[in-house]
């Protein structure tokens, strides 16, 4: 099955749970920004993965690592054991690479567009910069690929990614329970783009597995949510997807 149409059930699924248990005040569906995020979902889920694939298979072919892509060492492994090494190794490089985002200058002007969402829902998950995603796909796909992880088990995790992504982004009062130790939730996140003024930044860079902000102490989590999201600046920054791809560029 082909990963739009799991994108479409699962995206469905998520604006149904936000009308039945919305944990903040409910969101209308016709909010400020969304036709943006649209476009940003279509393309950040088809096209740039798409271009990236095309752009990442010719380098190899021009540079020809053949040592490297040789190694194959997971192509033999089982399925399960594939997704048992894949996900925490997977999960902690994008851990390491948000944090990256955050806390180097240059990156951060790209990281921007992800956190100039203000009214928080699962469509958030997908405002992201594609300056950002070469960061990402640099860091982790090219040596995936070229350890041999089958494609199966790499569309999966990316299913399971996408599902925490929408979840951990929702206006959702669905709690995990102890399971929060483990898993990226709406209660953790949120407080990932609260505004300078209302606490702590540069806190809960968890993408799937929040185990890492526990373990290096990144984690903070009160009981409620912050009363506003954003950054310093906010008011004055983009409100349109072309606007928002030009301005790391700007300064």
């Amino acid at each position: 099955m082909v990963y739009a149409v799991w994108l479409f059930g699962i995206s469905i699924a998520f604006v149904v749970a936000e009308r039945i248990w919305p944990w903040r005040r409910q969101q209308g569906l016709l909010r400020a920004g969304l036709l943006s995020d649209i476009l940003y979902i279509v393309f950040n889920s088809e096209y740039l993965g798409m271009i990236f694939a095309v752009v990442t298979a010719r380098l190899l072919v021009l540079y020809n690592p053949e040592p490297l892509i040789t190694l194959n060492l997971m192509s033999s492994k089982p399925y399960w054991l594939q997704f048992a090494i894949l996900l925490p190794a997977f999960d902690f490089a994008q851990w390491a690479v948000h944090n990256a985002l955050h806390r180097t200058p240059i990156l951060w002007r790209f990281h921007k567009v992800h956190h100039s969402v203000v009214d928080m829902d699962w469509i958030g998950n997908w405002r992201f910069h594609w300056g950002e995603i070469v960061v990402y796909r640099a860091a982790m796909y090219v040596p995936t690929a070229i350890l041999g992880f089958a494609p199966a088990v790499l569309f999966y995790y990316g299913i399971l990614n996408t599902i925490i992504g929408h979840y951990a982004h929702a206006n959702l009062r669905v709690s995990l329970g102890p399971l929060k130790y483990i898993l990226n939730t709406p209660q953790m996140h949120i407080w990932h783009h609260n505004h300078p003024d209302c606490g702590p930044i540069n806190k809960n860079f968890a993408i799937t597995l929040s185990i890492w902000d526990w373990i290096f102490g990144t984690a903070y989590m009160p009981a409620k949510p912050p009363e506003r999201l954003g950054f310093e600046g906010i008011e004055t920054y983009p409100k349109n997807i072309a606007g928002q791809w030009l301005q790391p560029f700007l300064k």
